[in-house]
Parts: C-alpha cells; sequence; structure tokens
C-alpha cells in the first residue's frame, strides 16, 4: 500500500435507544427519528460498501419505502448504489445484488479495507457487530442514541470478549433529540 493511499475503514453506523437496545422485542425500528440534520445523505456519500448479516440483507438489503418523501427515496436509491456484502452460512456465491461470503471473515474483510474505494459501512444485524469488535474489524463508532427508551429488545452489544478503550472523536445533537457520538 503506498504512502498516498489510505486504507477504507469500517464504519458501525447505527441507530441506538437511550436504553441501548437496536430493535424493539418484536424487531420494530419505528422509533428511529430521520431527519435531515442529521445529514445522513453525507454519510452514504462517503462509502460505497455496505457489510450485512443473512437477516439483516434479507430485511433492508433490498428495502424500498412507499413514500411520496424525496429525501427518503434519495437515501434508499444511495443505499442500493452501494456494493454489498453478506455473512452468511446459508448462501453461497453471488446474486444481482450482492457478494456472500460464508467464512474466513478476517481474511475477507482485510482485503476488503485494502482495496480502494470510500470507507465501508457495517450494517449489522447484532451477531455480525459482534463478530467484527471481536475480531477488532470496527474502526469507527457512530451511535445515534434516539430519546427513547423500549424496555426490552435487541440489544446493541452482547457476547463482546475483551474491553475496548475508544477515543471520542465527535459528538453533535439535534434538534429532534438524538445525540450521534462518534468514537475511534
Amino acid at each position: 500500500m503506498s504512502n498516498n493511499v489510505r486504507q477504507r475503514r469500517i464504519i458501525l453506523d447505527l441507530a441506538v435507544t437511550l436504553d441501548s437496545f437496536i430493535e424493539g422485542k418484536n424487531g420494530e425500528v419505528d422509533w428511529c427519528i430521520m431527519d435531515s440534520e442529521m445529514e445522513f445523505i453525507n454519510f452514504l456519500n462517503q462509502i460505497d460498501t455496505i457489510l450485512y448479516g443473512r437477516k439483516s440483507y434479507e430485511l433492508w438489503g433490498q428495502f424500498t419505502p412507499e413514500t411520496t418523501d424525496d429525501t427518503e427515496k434519495e437515501i434508499w436509491e444511495l443505499v442500493h448504489s452501494k456494493e454489498k456484502y453478506v455473512f452468511t452460512k446459508t448462501q453461497k456465491g453471488r446474486d444481482n445484488e450482492a457478494i456472500f461470503i460464508n467464512d474466513n471473515i478476517l481474511e475477507e474483510v482485510l482485503v476488503l479495507k485494502n482495496k480502494p474505494g470510500k470507507d465501508i459501512w457495517l450494517y449489522g444485524g447484532a451477531s455480525l457487530i459482534t463478530t467484527f469488535i471481536n475480531l477488532g474489524l470496527v474502526d469507527e463508532f457512530r451511535l445515534s442514541v434516539h430519546p427513547v427508551i423500549l424496555g426490552e429488545g435487541k440489544p446493541l452489544f452482547i457476547d463482546i470478549k475483551q474491553r475496548m478503550n475508544l477515543k471520542m472523536v465527535n459528538t453533535r445533537t439535534f434538534s429532534s433529540g438524538v445525540v450521534q457520538l462518534i468514537y475511534h
């Protein structure tokens, strides 16, 4: 790798409730606030690759909203314009929309990080996030804490094998009540 080429970063960009859930007990994400102030389109323009677990890909990988909102349409068009990798034990190879990775996660991801391109979004789900954290593959944690307490649901962090000391690089507070925390 030459000195003028920066290694791509893996960014975990995720909405989370104040009580650290990434979805409700029935998989609901209706508490997630999207507003233009959060500049999500800018984030999507900083990446060219999205990493999904199988379940997340099945739910969101080809999702198209039924909306007339131009911003939401633009967001999903940008999401669907990215190269997609799905980490799964059940699907092999690739289809027209994604490349499937079945094993050798560390090696495969290091190859991806060293390819030329923009940063990489670790979309999730929870078990994939855990795997990436335990392998030391997350370069940036970008958590948008939403002003809601669910009481139960799918927790953000489970089965983390070792302590990680992070460095706060930015915080942003939005009029919606969302607070974005960015750590390296």
